[in-house]
């Protein structure tokens, strides 16, 4: 990477809703030697966010202002002044691909926020070579899309290899979570459908789908019972009943391409299996939650039924305020089987309390500092660039997590 870049870190987004609890991670923990700038199209509202910075970490580093349309031209004149990019821009179906193929071509690091996964699917196609070649580490879906899941199945199955020197045959991920979507998030949720077939999305999310590598064909889906196939209800001894979790497969999709990307499958094992699932309090709930997503799902392909959405809820760049967040968390429990005869089972846990969108914030601002800062034994740079994910950061971005109020622990049980 050039020596004449200008800037460490570059924040595209920063007025928005998710981009401002980035910005302000950002300014809480940048050393005071960083370089960073923020961008975007409105100097005015870049100008309050600099200000309002200054009075509130005034002994933080000051961040530049970039003015920029999003036009590819001035993408590849922002990509070769900085080493890294941060994008909170969304959807990033509409406005992600030329910052993608600006960091990819000029060799200049990324990270996003994204739970597009034909998106990320398209980008890998078209740009992970590329960003391999001019070494470029790339990491979509580095918020609450899909950090959480990609780094509880990431310490859960090392604590089994480190422990039992055993891969994982499954690991099952259930999640409690408190919290309203942004505006951001639900126009993507209405928008994909627009962009992309059906095929298209049920494609990208199969099991392996966006891997590097295939599993070995001995490596069958976990048996379902003919209960759990109607009514989408399942019971782990441990987890508790648990049910269909909306953001599963764009979870899942990460977490596969983690299991391919860390040793083709080595690391996890050769037989390893993800499932994501909501907890529930009992069998009908769970049930009727099944029910309820299934009818919804049917609603959102309709045209009609999307336009009128779109009307009734949030728009971009709004979101809950910090009154109505202030009691918002995620709680996600994991069990992993380890491939061995007596099948022990290791439980990991990672908890934050406070808005989501802080949480994806600090989680794309850490991963960020991981790769510009953090050591060079991470499995991301040992690949050299290209399209990868949040484990791919491993125990680093684990510590940093941990000491951004995130709490993650996993022990045998």
């Amino acid at each position: 990477m050039s020596a004449s870049r200008i800037y460490d870190l570059v924040l595209l987004g920063a007025t928005g809703y998710t981009g401002k609890y980035t910005v302000d991670h950002l300014a809480s923990v940048l050393p005071i030697d960083f370089k960073w700038a923020i961008a975007g199209r409105n100097e005015k509202k870049l100008s309050d966010i600099v200000q309002t910075l200054i009075k509130q970490h005034p002994d933080s580093s000051k961040p530049e202002i970039e003015i920029l349309q999003l036009e590819k031209s001035e993408l590849d004149v922002l990509a070769k002044k900085t080493k890294l990019i941060i994008s909170t821009v969304g959807p990033f179906m509409k406005y992600g691909t030329p910052v993608v193929e600006a960091c990819a071509t000029n060799g200049t690091h990324y990270v996003d926020c994204t739970g597009e996964v034909p998106w990320v699917k398209e980008m890998i196609d078209k740009y992970h070579e590329t960003a391999k070649t001019n070494g470029a580490m790339m990491i979509p879906q580095c918020g609450l899309d899909s950090v959480p899941a990609d780094i509880i199945t990431y310490v859960v199955a090392t604590h089994i290899r480190r422990k039992l020197n055993a891969g994982t045959t499954e690991v099952l991920n259930s999640v409690k979570m408190k919290g309203k979507p942004s505006g951001g998030t639900l126009l993507t949720l209405l928008s994909l459908l627009d962009h992309y077939s059906i095929s298209q999305i049920t494609t990208s999310m199969k099991p392996f789908a966006l891997s590097p590598v295939q599993p070995p064909s001995t490596n069958s889906s976990p048996k379902t019972s003919l209960f759990q196939k109607i009514f989408g209800v399942r019971q782990d001894k441990d987890l508790g009943v648990l049910t269909d979790w909306v953001q599963s497969n764009m979870d899942a999709a990460i977490v596969y391409r983690s299991w391919g990307l860390l040793d083709g499958g080595k690391t996890y094992g050769a037989n390893f299996r993800f499932s994501e699932w909501l907890a529930i309090k009992s069998t009908i709930p769970g049930a009727l939650v099944h029910f309820v997503m299934l009818f919804g799902a049917a609603m959102i392909a309709l045209p009609p039924v999307r336009w009128t959405l779109r009307k009734l809820v949030y728009q971009p760049g709004e979101g809950p305020s910090v009154e109505d967040t202030k009691d918002d968390f995620c709680h996600y429990k994991a069990v992993g089987i380890a491939d061995t005869a007596k099948q022990e089972r290791a439980l990991g846990q990672l908890v934050f309390k406070g808005s989501q969108y802080y949480f994806t914030g600090l989680a794309i601002a850490e991963a960020a500092l991981v790769i510009l800062r953090g050591q060079q034994n991470t499995e991301a740079k040992k690949l050299g660039g290209g399209i990868l994910t949040p484990a791919t950061l491993g125990d680093e971005y684990v510590e940093r997590l941990r000491d951004s109020n995130v709490k993650i622990d996993v022990k045998l049980i």
